[in-house]
């Protein structure tokens, strides 16, 4: 893969794989939220989640393009802390366990260093 593709960019698996909650005041309805509300439901009284994550088959609404192919978060720059705390396998130069297992859950190859050169 050359090194200018960042793999990200063709995975998408972490934002259709888990359940993406936060606190509330992440949302765009709270002074400082950045996080569009109407891409959240409620989930506990002080957490939201990104709508579609909360399924059987996850799915973060704000995933666009096919996992897999070439994706992108059409929200990047506004996404929750959890999307921004995940980290992709080697990105820093360790393997990233919740990266592999999303990989993994879609029939995708892990990451390795040689993805990064």
């Amino acid at each position: 893969m050359p090194a200018s593709i960042h793999p990200c960019l063709s995975c998408g698996a972490c934002c259709a794989a888990y359940r993406v909650a936060f606190h509330w005041s992440e949302a765009d309805d709270a002074a400082g939220g950045t996080v569009p509300v109407d891409l959240t439901l409620a989930l506990r009284t002080h957490e939201r989640a990104m709508r579609g994550t909360d399924a059987v088959s996850p799915r973060c609404a704000a995933l666009a393009g096919t996992v897999g192919v070439a994706t992108h978060c059409s929200i990047y720059d506004l996404r929750p802390s959890p999307c921004r705390a995940v980290q992709a396998s080697w990105a820093d130069g360790a393997a990233d366990a919740q990266c592999d297992r999303a990989r993994i859950r879609h029939g995708l190859p892990v990451l390795t260093p040689e993805d990064w050169c």
